[in-house]
């Protein structure tokens, strides 16, 4: 009976241990980031997005239905200097070390460095996840949950896409960043 015991016991242990993982995620980093000074964090509901018009496929149509939600977290550059190579460094490792994250596509543009990662099949995707940075205006990255979505078909519907219904117009987010 004891020697069963010890063994149970010794067998649970083993099993705390390894369940205790310390692996960086993003959405750790995401929920961190709300808590300090300087990021701006933003959850982007999805009745914000609407169809520029109704004379659209149902693929566009089914596309959009299929977004559950939108966050989106930066570190302006202006005021965060000191802050923004360790935070970049930080998202760097996240999607390095993680091989759930699947690399899509990167790109450089006027002075930013822009990387696309997503979870899931390559026709199936759970999420879109859009890393950026650059030292004019920070880092940041925004994520895209959904289920079933197909990229061809979300690049498609970002085309026929309007923010709300009141044609805000996005140069205001634009504004966050520079007086930050």
């Amino acid at each position: 009976m004891k020697n069963t015991l010890k063994i149970v016991s010794l067998l649970l242990l083993v099993l705390m241990i390894t369940s205790c993982k310390n692996e960086k995620s993003l959405q750790g980093y995401l929920v961190e980031s709300q808590e300090k000074t300087g990021f701006i964090t933003v959850d982007i509901p999805t009745s914000f997005l609407q169809l520029k018009n109704e004379d659209v496929s149902e693929d566009v149509k089914a596309t959009l239905k299929s977004i559950r939600k939108i966050n989106v977290v930066a570190l302006p550059i202006k005021g965060n200097q000191d802050t923004y190579e360790t935070e970049k460094n930080k998202l760097k490792s996240i999607f390095k070390d993680n091989k759930e994250y699947k690399s899509l596509m990167s790109m450089k543009a006027k002075g930013m460095h822009v990387n696309l990662y997503y979870t899931g099949d390559t026709d199936s995707i759970d999420e879109v996840i859009a890393f950026g940075y650059g030292k004019k205006a920070g880092v940041g990255v925004a994520r895209l949950l959904g289920e079933n979505m197909n990229p061809a078909k979300i690049v498609e519907m970002m085309n026929n896409i309007k923010v709300d219904g009141d044609d805000v117009n996005l140069s205001q987010f634009k504004a966050i960043f520079n007086n930050k």
